[in-house]
């Protein structure tokens, strides 16, 4: 059994996340539903998994991340106006909502719909805290080792699992 967080090591982690100049909660864990992850894998943002390793289960640390060590920074460039003639013709678009757009090459991403006019939308394709400094304030709950098909996978598999 582990004894600390590092590389192929699952750690269960209990957090709060904040806006860090604003002091503004923006997500917590459920105390009987942390978040768990295999740490050295690039499944929680850098900066984070960084500030976590080596610490033991009990250990507490507030975590304060620069936008560039979180989500990175705010891009302009990944802003795209789209004709509405592009979408599919049962959509019916709102400023707000997320689309899960695929690429030519199959790849997924997800985009807000910001503006929709009579002739087009624009979409950003920045994630919802790109730009931001944020600050974690995390426990860590519980080290495991990982299983054979989750060290294969490189990820955490829980409540069944799909790829």
């Amino acid at each position: 059994m582990p004894d600390k967080v590092a590389k192929n090591v699952v750690v269960s982690v209990q957090y709060k996340l904040w806006l860090d100049d604003e002091n503004t909660l923006i997500e917590e864990s459920d105390s009987d539903d942390p978040m768990v992850y295999l740490h050295g894998h690039d499944n929680i943002i850098t900066g984070l998994e960084r500030a976590l390793e080596g610490l033991k289960v009990g250990d507490r640390k507030t975590v304060r991340l620069s936008a560039e060590d979180a989500y990175g920074e705010y891009d302009s460039e990944g802003v795209e106006v789209l004709d509405r003639a592009q979408l599919p013709p049962d959509l019916e678009p709102e400023e707000g909502m997320l689309l899960q757009i695929i690429d030519d090459d199959g790849g997924e991403t997800v985009a807000e719909i910001v503006e929709v006019t009579d002739e087009t939308i624009t979409l950003d394709f920045n994630h919802p805290l790109a730009g931001e400094a944020l600050r974690f304030e995390v426990e860590v709950t519980g080290l495991r080792s990982p299983t054979p098909e989750e060290l294969a996978h490189g990820h955490v598999h829980q409540h069944g699992h799909h790829h």
